[in-house]
């Protein structure tokens, strides 16, 4: 296996047909299907299904392109690492942001990385904490912005800060009380699929305290959440931070969650054993500094997973 046969593999893929990828990396097309074909060979695993229109990913093509992605962005930031400065850094770094953070944090952070890196590539990722964790282990995010991480030796996590949860309803249905976790019961309750942090912690309290949650709808677009809350469809599970974001909208307010107070844990997670480079490092403390300012609440102490 060697880099030119996985890199291949990714402009096929991400393409869908041999000829667009040839057209691209401006290789002959026999030379490309050469390539993939000896890394199959090598894999003992078929990548692709080939059809007369193109072809498209396997099982075990879709999962070795998620390592493939992270080796060649890995390469990149190794080839940038050593051409670029402190003063001057270059190359290209990946953010990962769940939606709920990336509402309150993108804007600020896409504005102070420009103020600081004239020759840099940013690009933010948003995605589920637990989808945005397994990218990380995959090569393809440099660091990401968490709620609640899975403990792995394979990453470190750094606890940012702890964020309580409130519930989210219409408007023209409550004022803004507190409400008491037992009576959450009461209410059909909107939260994204399973695994999802915030839904496995509400899930666990309630376990521990019988109480019986009704979900009433499974969405994984935060933002249509707070839609549906808005127009009577079930109530949310949220941090604060959402509110704060203006995702709410007219129409929905925000009961404090009390007896007990939940929160949430954001944590900064990097790669453990994948060396960073200089840019990765420093957005790092951007992404810091960002998380900080934005998501004003207590910061836990730090640990290390």
């Amino acid at each position: 296996m060697n880099l030119r046969q996985i890199e291949y593999f990714v402009h096929v893929a991400e393409s869908g047909s041999f000829s667009r990828a040839s057209a691209v990396m401006g290789t002959t097309q026999p030379a490309i299907s050469r390539q993939v074909r000896a890394l199959e060979r090598e894999l003992d695993r078929h990548l692709f299904h080939r059809n007369g229109r193109g072809v498209l990913l396997t099982d075990d093509g879709t999962r070795f392109l998620a390592y493939a992605r992270g080796i060649l962005h890995q390469l990149d930031g190794a080839r940038h690492a050593v051409t670029g400065s402190e003063a001057d850094l270059v190359g290209k770094v990946v953010v990962g942001l769940p939606p709920s953070i990336g509402q309150v944090m993108t804007m600020p952070l896409v504005r102070a990385f420009r103020e600081r890196y004239r020759h840099a590539e940013l690009s933010i990722m948003e995605a589920l904490s637990v989808t945005l964790q397994e990218r990380l282990l995959a090569g393809r995010i440099d660091v990401a912005a968490i709620h609640n991480p899975a403990p792995s030796p394979l990453v470190t996590v750094e606890p940012i800060l702890s964020e309580s949860l409130c519930l989210l309803t219409a408007a023209r249905s409550t004022r803004a009380r507190p409400v008491a976790f037992r009576d959450l019961e009461r209410f059909d309750l909107i939260f994204p699929s399973a695994p999802h942090p915030i839904r496995s912690l509400v899930e666990a309290e309630a376990a521990r305290r019988g109480v019986k949650l009704k979900v009433a709808l499974e969405i994984n677009a935060i933002a249509v959440s707070m839609q549906l809350v808005a127009e009577g469809y079930g109530h949310a599970v949220v941090p604060y931070n959402v509110v704060r974001a203006g995702m709410s909208g007219a129409g929905v307010v925000a009961r404090p969650i009390m007896k007990p107070r939940l929160g949430s844990m954001v944590a900064l997670v990097t790669p453990a054993r994948r060396p960073a480079t200089l840019l990765a490092a420093d957005v790092t403390d951007l992404v810091r500094q960002v998380l900080q300012t934005t998501l004003a609440t207590k910061k836990p102490a730090s640990r290390k997973v």
